[in-house]
Parts: C-alpha cells; sequence; structure tokens
C-alpha cells in the first residue's frame, strides 16, 4: 500500500462518526442534532470536510447538509422512500437500467460524507449492489444490450472502493465493443480529496474508453485549495469533469451563493452540468425549495452568467426517459 493510499484511508477512518463529536469541534450546543434522525439515517463527515465549516455558526450551509435534525423523523406527504424508482430499475444485482443507452451500476454501497438530503437513503445496498459475485450477470446484461453505450458509475460512491478493485472493473467494461465511456457520479473529490491519488489518476488515464467524472458540489465554500488540486490531477489524467447540484432550502437557494458556485467550478475547469430540485425521499422536506422560486433563480441565473456557467435545472421523475427541464 502506498503512502497516499495510505493517507485516504486514514483520512476516512478519522472523520467524524457522531454529530455530537462534530458539533463540538465546532464549538456548537450538542442538542442540534437528533438521535431519532440518525437511528433513521447513520451520521459520517471527514474532518477535511468539517474544516471547511464555520465555527460557531449553526446555520453554517455545509453543517446544514449533514447536520440530523427531528424533523427527518416527520412524516410529510408526497415524501417516499424510493422518489425516482430506482428499485424497480434494478435488472441485475447492482444493475439498474432507467434510460435508453445508458447503465447505472451501484458500485459500493459506502459513502464518505452521509448527506441527509440523500436520496437513496432508504436504498437496499445489502440486496442491491455489484459485489464481485454479481459482477458476471451484470457485465452479461451489457454485453447482450447492444444499445448501451455508455455505463455509469454509482453508489454510495463508487471512488472508495480501492484501486485493485476499481482497475478490474475499468478491465471487465473495456472489453464490451459496444461500449463508448464510462462515467462516474462521486461526491469523493469534493469531500475527501486525498483519494484523488496520483495511482488512481494514472487508472483513469490508461483507460481505452473515455472517462467522465460528474462531482457534487451544492457550495462555493465546498471548494478549496486541496479540492482544486483533486480536481487538477484528474483533468491532468484526461478525464472530463462537470458537476451536478441539488438546490437545498438555506445551503444554497440564493442567487449569489449559486452565481459564485458556477465560477469556482469553471475556475477549475469543472462545467456546471445540474441543478436538481429536491428528490423527494423521506426525511428530507425541510430542504425542499418552492418550485416557483427554483425557477426564479434560474432565470437570475440565466440573466446574469453565460450560458455555459448556467447549469441545466432539473427533476427527476419516475417513469419518465430522461431528466425534466423545468
Amino acid at each position: 500500500m502506498t503512502a497516499t493510499a495510505e493517507k485516504w484511508q486514514a483520512d476516512l477512518a478519522e472523520g467524524f462518526g457522531t454529530a455530537e463529536e462534530l458539533l463540538r469541534y465546532l464549538g456548537l450546543d450538542t442538542n442540534l442534532a437528533s438521535a431519532e434522525a440518525v437511528r433513521l439515517f447513520p451520521f459520517r463527515v471527514p474532518r477535511s470536510y468539517a474544516n471547511r465549516m464555520g465555527r460557531g455558526d449553526a446555520a453554517d450551509p455545509l453543517l446544514r447538509q449533514v447536520l440530523p435534525l427531528a424533523s427527518e423523523a416527520r412524516s410529510v406527504p408526497g415524501f417516499v422512500s424510493d422518489p425516482v424508482g430506482d428499485r424497480r430499475a434494478v435488472v441485475a444485482p447492482g444493475l439498474l437500467h432507467k434510460y435508453r443507452g445508458r447503465v447505472l451500476l451501484i458500485t459500493s454501497g459506502a459513502c464518505p460524507i452521509h448527506c441527509r438530503y440523500c436520496f437513496r437513503r432508504e436504498f437496499p445496498y445489502g440486496e442491491s449492489q455489484l459485489t464481485r459475485q454479481a459482477e458476471g450477470s451484470a457485465i452479461a446484461y451489457i454485453e447482450g444490450n447492444r444499445d448501451i453505450e455508455e455505463v455509469i458509475l454509482s453508489g454510495g460512491d463508487p471512488l472508495l472502493l480501492g484501486d485493485v478493485r476499481l482497475g478490474r472493473l475499468f478491465r471487465l467494461l473495456e472489453t464490451i465493443p459496444h461500449l463508448k465511456r464510462v462515467r462516474i457520479h462521486s461526491r469523493v473529490p469534493v469531500v475527501l480529496p486525498s483519494r484523488i491519488t496520483r495511482g488512481l489518476a494514472e487508472i483513469l488515464r490508461s483507460q481505452r474508453l473515455p472517462i467522465i467524472v460528474v462531482i457534487h458540489a451544492n457550495h462555493p465554500r465546498e471548494i478549496d485549495a486541496e479540492v482544486g488540486a483533486a480536481l487538477s490531477r484528474l483533468r491532468e489524467a484526461g478525464v472530463t469533469l462537470f458537476n451536478q447540484a441539488v438546490l437545498l432550502r438555506g445551503v444554497n437557494d440564493d442567487e449569489e451563493t449559486l452565481i459564485r458556485l458556477s465560477e469556482a467550478l469553471f475556475a477549475h475547469q469543472v462545467h456546471p452540468y445540474y441543478l436538481h430540485v429536491l428528490d423527494r425521499v423521506r426525511g428530507t422536506a425541510h430542504f425542499e425549495v418552492a418550485e416557483e422560486h427554483a425557477v426564479a433563480l434560474y432565470e437570475a441565473l440565466r440573466q446574469r452568467l453565460p450560458g455555459y456557467l448556467v447549469p441545466r435545472l432539473v427533476r427527476e421523475l419516475e417513469g419518465e426517459p430522461y431528466k425534466v427541464l423545468l
């Protein structure tokens, strides 16, 4: 194991495992956190991400994304366990097929951070992720469907897989002649940037298939110098970088924050791709932004930014053949 690999694994292990520990670190009242919310969805935050939070600020937009609140335990009409129909899209263990031309592999149930708005917070990873034993049936499905041109690695977070496992998965995919590209959806470059090692970058650089990494940043303060260095390593490996954000009340639901986010992303050659309205999973109603306000924000961005810095405002609806533009 290399020194850099040991660092990211140590960083992962040394993260905050309880909300009380994080709140004490930030100089905040530990009673802000709800034990009931943690029983419904566990808590996890890397220290590098916590270090970007404002000390003594209970309304900090980064803290708000991870702080378990009592409101998560309230039942709200319209908020359900599987808002985007993931479970009904499973065609083999660890393999989802929703949209024409592309499939999604649930490579892992693990994440370096547990975002409280996560749309897969109730996903049954135990029975629906890509274990080594399940690889054969997933690969056979892709090989047998020649209209599949893109494979998306998702999770959990696919970049929490070790280099050996990732390399094996890429080798399996690159033998399929009708595949044109591989896309990776990952929050790791933003919340655990030490994982983007030179070894990982070399694996990505060496692939026959073009690699796209879609990162997930919601607020400009998530992008610090260490994150910038990780993004630079990905770019140098020939990776195309996009960002998808989620519009969240109290986090980024204002014009200036979204403008600064797009500018911060583009400064690191990351293209703003999607701005999702909230997927209505149980326990997340306190994050929802009214659609009228979302559309007004989008119009403000269009007026103030060049088109290439304006992400598409979308909603994912079960059964639709693509993301629905608002």
